[in-house]
């Protein structure tokens, strides 16, 4: 009579499987002991933990989605297989990674922030903009509303042919007739359109650059009647090798570096709600963290980041409150020049009502992106407790 294999010959008759078996568990074993991590310096976020669990959460499916993301931002060689999959997509000659797309320009790729539909942010964009128009109302006179576009609609050109974006101009100007009634409007397209051929966004982050920046607030200081920061009275310094988020999201790996510029100013600035900057041991009432200048995130050398409530002493006369997202991390140094006082405040980072503080300053800008402002639920708090 033939005797059947047993499980130890079967085994050695199948010696991919083993080694396919073996691979998967060493993996996890791996996977389980590798530390995890808070954050990403590659991505410049902050990555998921091991969310808390409990019944309730299960059953509505929300711990699983959290434990999903938690799983995928905890995998070992996270950063490895980023990098990995950038040099794949590149082989492949496709047009995006990781929701980045290339587009093209004299100096090198240009990443876009991938804008296809509102998605679930499809009431978010009108909410934020009638919440815009009535704190507008309630400080009549003293609003100004600047809402960048994205680089995607001044560097249309520079796309590649056929990508189905998403049409932001017509959202632009639906805002824009919505808050033209209560406050004073700055659009930036023609602007931008102007000098287009210009370093006006970099090519690896989804932000202006200084000098886009400064264009935008010359336009702010056209409308107010004021005199421009001197660009010519003050000595630029360049930062080269910037690689901005864009570039931490796709790994496109043949990518030239950005070069960020900032003027050094000794005008004093306090940080009273420290939102991101969760160590201000090294805060040295400088608008610039310089020592981040070394490090992977650079444009967060700009006000030190993005904090709930600063303040900046100013050369000028007069006040000035402005509502930000990190757009105006590179902006507001340049209104030193105009103003005494310069309060800057992130929604984002800022839990309580803005009456009060908006009543101290003679002027108020909002200032946004396109990008943001659509899908930025902070935005309401303009709003919050206003009866109260």
């Amino acid at each position: 009579m033939k005797k059947s294999p047993n499980i130890l010959q079967k085994l050695k008759s199948a010696p991919l499987a083993i080694c396919f078996f073996a691979f998967l568990f060493a993996f996890m074993i791996l996977d389980m002991s590798w530390p995890k991590r808070e954050r990403s310096e590659l991505e410049n976020r902050t990555l998921e933990q091991i969310p808390d669990f409990s019944w309730t959460s299960l059953f509505k499916n929300e711990w699983t989605k959290k434990y999903d993301s938690y799983v995928k931002d905890q995998v070992v060689f996270r950063d490895q297989w980023i990098d990995l999959r950038g040099r794949v997509e590149y082989l492949q000659a496709k047009t995006e990674n990781n929701e980045i797309i290339f587009g093209n320009s004299p100096n090198g790729t240009m990443m876009f922030t991938k804008f296809y539909s509102l998605g679930k942010n499809e009431s978010t964009y009108l909410a934020n903009a009638k919440a815009v128009e009535q704190f507008a109302q309630r400080h009549s006179g003293k609003v100004s509303f600047l809402l960048s576009p994205s680089a995607s609609v001044v560097y249309k050109d520079n796309l590649p042919i056929g990508v189905p974006l998403a049409d932001e101009n017509s959202y632009l100007d639906e805002i824009f007739s919505i808050t033209q009634s209560s406050a004073q409007n700055i659009d930036l397209r023609q602007v931008f359109d102007q000098h287009k051929d210009e370093y006006i966004f970099y090519r690896t982050d989804h932000h202006w650059t200084t000098y886009g920046a400064y264009l935008a607030y010359e336009e702010f200081c056209r409308l107010q009647g004021l005199t421009p920061f001197d660009l010519s009275a003050h000595q630029a310094v360049e930062i080269p090798d910037f690689y901005g988020t864009s570039y931490s999201r796709s790994r496109l790996w043949n990518t030239v570096p950005d070069v960020l510029t900032y003027y050094p100013l000794d005008n004093p600035m306090t940080i009273e709600v420290t939102g991101e900057l969760k160590d201000t041991s090294s805060f040295n009432g400088d608008i610039y963290n310089t020592s981040a200048l070394t490090t992977r995130d650079k444009y967060s050398a700009f006000l030190w980041g993005n904090n709930g409530y600063s303040t900046i002493e100013g050369n000028g006369t007069g006040s000035i409150l402005v509502v930000k997202d990190s757009y105006g991390n590179s902006f507001a140094p340049f209104l030193t020049a105009n103003y005494e006082k310069i309060g800057i405040i992130d929604l984002r980072y800022w839990p309580s009502n803005l009456e009060e503080l908006a009543e101290e300053y003679d002027h108020i800008l909002i200032l946004h992106n396109f990008q943001s402002f659509y899908q930025d639920n902070g935005i309401r708090k303009l709003n919050l407790n206003i009866n109260n």
